[in-house]
């Protein structure tokens, strides 16, 4: 059975029926977890689902997504079952100008539980790849659905080295982490999810007061060093990153100028480089 979903015993399926036990209870954000063998995008998926009226906290799980998609509108894939390839849908009642930490809160969140549960040092480059090392681990995508919010997670489970799709890539089993099991790092990433919107919305999406902001910058791996930053337009900004302002836009500063930036591929910059 080449097919089957037991095929590879190194990665076995997800279950529905346990993630919906252990995330879906009364007063929790996550109001129903759906895991189907393959999609085109679980972000197009949700965000169609978004306008035709889905509730919050919904989360669709592949475990093979076909057209999957990055930042930038970059393709990207995996083998099935070798990550956690997730969208969630939110419907935060705050200000649109605020909403634009969405996307980070996700990767402080996803950082947090990951280097809690496989005990491995993850970053966060701006605005919300996760990092070990220099190799990225996630890519994060934020869209917008009409009044909802879309956001997605590739996260690098078990691939092996020659399944990367860069080189610039890496794995929890390459980096030897603690917990390749990924239901539990997928309900480990939900409830820290949860646990970061709650606080943040509960503040009127204020990142400051929050604590959003701080716990950014503390994970960040970005600010502080030396960035080229390829904007839309073939603009390229050089300089040092010195923080995050009040609506998660990068702050850097060039030879002869400050930029703040809302949007833009960011490029580690080494001494030799």
């Amino acid at each position: 059975m080449p097919d089957s979903r037991y095929s590879d015993l190194e990665r076995p399926p997800l279950s529905e029926a346990a993630l919906n036990r252990a995330l879906v209870r009364p007063g929790s954000l996550w109001t129903g977890v759906t895991v189907v063998e393959s999609t085109g995008s679980t972000n197009a998926d949700l965000a169609e689902a978004a306008l035709e009226g889905a509730a919050e906290g919904a989360v669709l799980v592949a475990e093979v997504q076909l057209a999957g998609r990055g930042r930038l509108g970059r393709s990207w894939s995996a083998p099935p079952r070798s990550g956690l390839t997730f969208s969630i849908l939110l419907r935060p009642e705050v200000a649109v100008a605020t909403q634009g930490w969405l996307p980070l809160m996700y990767g402080v969140a996803a950082a947090s539980a990951v280097r809690r549960l496989a005990e491995v040092d993850v970053r966060l480059k701006w605005p919300n790849d996760l990092l070990v090392g220099e190799r990225k681990l996630a890519g994060v995508l934020a869209e917008r659905a009409d009044g909802a919010v879309v956001i997605g997670m590739g996260l690098n489970v078990s691939l092996r080295p020659e399944e990367l799709p860069v080189e610039t890539a890496t794995s929890l089993a390459i980096e030897e982490a603690a917990c390749v099991d990924r239901d539990p790092l997928l309900r480990a990433v939900l409830r820290e999810i949860e646990t970061h919107y709650r606080e943040w919305t509960a503040v009127g999406g204020d990142a400051e007061a929050s604590g959003l902001r701080s716990a950014y910058l503390a994970a960040s791996a970005t600010v502080g060093r030396q960035v080229r930053v390829e904007l839309p337009g073939d603009q390229v900004v050089t300089g040092k990153a010195t923080g995050i302002d009040h609506s998660g836009h990068l702050q850097v500063e060039g030879a002869d100028q400050r930029y703040t930036l809302s949007a833009g591929d960011v490029v580690h910059v080494r001494a030799t480089d």
